[in-house]
């Protein structure tokens, strides 16, 4: 998860009142929590800015590459709440992103691996790409290696489903789908793009 996004799911949950607790109004901007002064049991206050108190529990939360999303899993859910121009601005961002990157574009002979989180009783895995030049100009990425154990089930569906013949952008559906935070890209023997490191 993003820290603004954390943030934002914290502060709306300190403003949430609690079932069988004083309702406490509690307004960003404001230094001090106002209890309902009806209340016949009250708790003690405290006083503290929301943002500010949002802002040093955000800041606390760990920042892991698994629970980050693909640029095509953020317009997802920016699409399911009816948020057009967001879904766009993920889209249009994440393609500028790719295409400004100081390494593109991709190159024959790049190597590059994407990580997977573990899904169900799936274990984590990796799958390693290498660039070739196409036969029309282009580049292929065909699938080198992958970790996964060869008996596991539906296998055959599972690996080298990024696997490219002769594209203009090979690393694309890699970019979006798996996302930028699951890829290492590697030119000559040098990674020039590491997603997982902060």
């Amino acid at each position: 998860m993003r820290r603004t996004e954390a943030l934002k799911i914290i502060t709306r949950v300190l403003k949430q009142p609690v079932p069988d607790v004083p309702p406490a109004d509690l307004i960003t901007g404001h230094s001090v929590a106002v209890f309902d002064p009806r209340a016949t049991e009250r708790p003690k206050p405290w006083a503290i800015q929301v943002d500010v108190l949002a802002l040093k529990i955000a800041g606390q939360l760990p920042l892991e590459a698994d629970s980050e999303q693909s640029p095509v899993a953020q317009a997802e859910d920016a699409k399911r709440s009816r948020d057009l121009p967001g879904e766009l601005d993920i889209l249009i961002g994440a393609g500028a992103a790719l295409t400004s990157a100081p390494w593109y574009p991709a190159r024959p002979g790049d190597l590059v691996h994407v990580h997977f989180e573990p899904v169900g009783s799936m274990a984590a895995f990796g799958e390693t790409y290498l660039l070739t030049a196409g036969a029309h100009g282009f580049l292929s990425m065909k699938l080198l290696c992958h970790s996964l154990p060869e008996d596991t089930e539906f296998l055959d569906g599972m690996v080298g489903c990024f696997t490219v013949e002769d594209d203009p952008d090979p690393l694309s559906d890699l970019w979006f789908e798996a996302g930028p935070h699951r890829l290492t890209v590697i030119r000559d023997g040098r990674p020039v793009h590491t997603g997982g490191t902060r």
